[in-house]
């Protein structure tokens, strides 16, 4: 199955990140924690704490309790669980960090409303000291740029240092980038990217707590297409094509899918490779992030392709290891096999990128055809309570909207607050790729992607004869992909919610 996608860029500050840290050192062998300031707008920033163990033996758990000033609050937290009682916030682990082996650290994120930094601070119960950070945002500086809230979403792909951005817990964004300052104790401050693409926009991708964010920090929202199988389709995926995905439906992803089996990859390792490192240079020419999909189905366990993964992915990692716009996507949909499986195929085949590509973002599929084994009667609990191993990663979702409804998107809800999520395949029709266009369940999902800031890729950007497909049969083989009259009903609408 496959789905589309465009680029949404939440909230970039329109001043300059500042990076004052306050070191807060306990008796010796004990804890240590940093406060650090990693963005910052004129109506709040975001923080960040790391507790240290500096001693030979584990730490089994740990609080940490700051004090903030009056009229300063905490929004939202991350790898961490919060409470607050009047200005302390109490921020224990998640769950999977709660241990901390000897020598190690763990860091945990937060988003302030407010200029006040803390007051105080406690780790397990004993004094922090050395609380000298700023306790006004002019003091990291700001150029003619204004920060304001907005929840009005906007896809404008100019960028100016006078363009307004909003803090990154607005709903939506503009394509407009923030200058961003160096993390040093004197900030110093950058002009927003040259160029107006997606890639020029944001540079290489991160993921910060449960968010897809760009270099610059600020949360983002890829709005794209997927191709269907490169076998089959071919002559849809050609540089005009990529023109008008790129300038007339303004799109900022392309996920290439790559078919392991059914006719695929195992048929022709090299040609297919080949195929797969050609479409991510159009990509890259367009200024587009290029998802590269290693698109496994039937058999449903991914152990199954387990040694073709690990040879494919070493070599277009090595390949496009430079760019700062490849996305890796290991496993489409697992499927019949257990989240345990499909976390060992990941912590095998995950380091294998990071050998040659240690920054890129990397996406694990999820149980029940990426369903967060809601299609085969589970929950995303399983991998909340049993993460992948790894830094950088996100989890796969996939709908079809006329087949999956609430009870999907009311776990999709759920599972945000706790891991990142990016649906890198969605479909406007049933399950099986065909059948009518749902356009009301497809714009609730919209919306709720949307609001959380999750990323999607729509299925597919092909003349196939099935419903989901975006263009009408005949119209790859005829190169002319421009404007509306090749559309489909499903193309039209995606189109639309791309460009919106």
């Amino acid at each position: 199955m496959k789905r589309r996608a465009k680029v949404l860029l939440a909230t970039a500050a329109a001043v300059a990140v500042a990076s004052a840290t306050a070191f807060f050192a306990l008796p010796a062998g004990a804890e240590t924690a940093t406060f650090t300031v990693t963005n910052s707008w004129n109506s709040g920033y975001q923080g960040q704490v790391t507790v240290s163990n500096e001693s030979s033996s584990a730490i089994n758990t740990w609080k940490v309790e700051l004090t903030l000033p009056s009229g300063t609050t905490v929004g939202q937290a991350w790898s961490s669980s919060m409470s607050v009682a009047g200005n302390t916030y109490t921020f224990t682990p998640a769950g999977w960090n709660a241990t901390i082996a000897g020598g190690a650290a763990t860091s945990f994120g937060f988003i302030v409303n407010g200029t006040g930094r803390p007051t105080s601070c406690l780790v397990n119960g004993k004094a922090c000291t050395g609380l000298g950070v700023p306790t006004s945002p002019s003091a990291t500086g700001s150029p003619s740029a204004t920060a304001s809230p907005s929840s009005s979403p906007s896809a404008s792909r100019s960028s100016s240092p006078s363009a307004t951005a909003s803090p990154s817990s607005s709903p939506s964004a503009s394509r407009t980038s923030s200058p961003s300052a160096s993390p040093s104790v004197t900030p110093s401050v950058t002009q927003p990217p040259a160029g107006t693409t997606p890639v020029a926009i944001n540079g290489q991708l991160k993921v910060c707590g449960t968010k897809l964010c760009n270099a610059q920090g600020a949360a983002v929202q890829l709005k794209g297409m997927s191709t269907h199988g490169l076998q089959w389709f071919p002559s849809c995926y050609t540089d005009s094509s990529l023109d008008v995905l790129a300038n007339e439906w303004n799109a900022d992803l392309f996920r290439i899918s790559m078919y392991v089996q059914e006719g695929g990859y195992e048929t022709n390792p090299s040609g297919f490779t080949s195929q797969v490192n050609n479409l991510v240079e159009k990509a890259t020419a367009r200024g587009l992030y290029a998802l590269i999909d290693f698109h496994t189905l039937t058999p449903g366990d991914p152990n199954y392709n387990l040694e073709r993964a690990k040879t494919f992915f070493r070599e277009v990692s090595a390949k496009h290891a430079s760019k700062n716009n490849v996305i890796y996507e290991i496993a489409n949909e697992p499927n019949g096999v257990s989240w345990a499986q499909i976390k060992s195929y990941a912590e095998q085949v995950i380091p294998v990128i990071r050998t040659n590509d240690p920054d890129a973002v990397v996406i694990v599929g999820s149980r029940g055809w990426s369903s967060l084994g809601v299609s085969e009667g589970s929950t995303s609990s399983e991998i909340v309570s049993n993460p992948v191993n790894a830094a950088n990663i996100m989890y796969a979702f996939h709908f079809y909207a006329a087949s999956h409804k609430d009870n999907y998107r009311a776990e999709v809800e759920k599972a945000a607050a706790s891991i990142p999520l990016f649906v890198t395949e969605f479909g406007s029709v049933d399950y099986t790729g065909g059948g009518a266009v749902d356009t009301a369940s497809t714009n609730t999902w919209l919306d709720l992607l949307d609001r959380l800031k999750i990323s999607y890729a729509n299925w597919t950007f092909s003349d196939a004869s099935e419903g989901s497909a975006a263009l009408k049969p005949g119209t790859c083989n005829a190169g002319s992909f421009s404007g509306t009259g090749s559309l489909t009903e499903s193309g039209a609408l995606i189109r639309n919610r791309i460009r919106a």
